[in-house]
């Protein structure tokens, strides 16, 4: 086999597990903020200071989430662009 098509092939798996671990992990973190925003709803006692800080670290996870998941593409596409370079054919 190729050593270019090799790792390419090892690239396209490794960025198939990574976008399916993500998706499992993000299937997670919006199952437990439906859980969080329901425990809210129903939590008279909590303060709105505590309320508001549950939301705004939802909003963080979401937030550091999609950076993290944008860094890992922009880096899969870099090591194609690098082992797509002649210099491996």
């Amino acid at each position: 086999m190729e050593p270019q098509k090799m790792l390419q092939q090892m690239i396209n798996f490794n960025k198939y597990m990574f976008d399916n671990t993500f998706n499992s992990i993000t299937m997670f973190q919006e199952q437990m903020e439906r859980m969080s925003n329901m425990f809210l709803d129903q939590a008279t006692g909590m303060p709105e200071e505590g309320k508001k800080a549950v939301t705004e670290w939802v909003k963080s996870y979401k937030t550091a989430r999609d950076d993290f998941k944008k860094v890992v593409e922009d880096n899969f596409k870099k090591m194609e662009e690098f082992f797509a370079a002649d210099k491996f054919k």
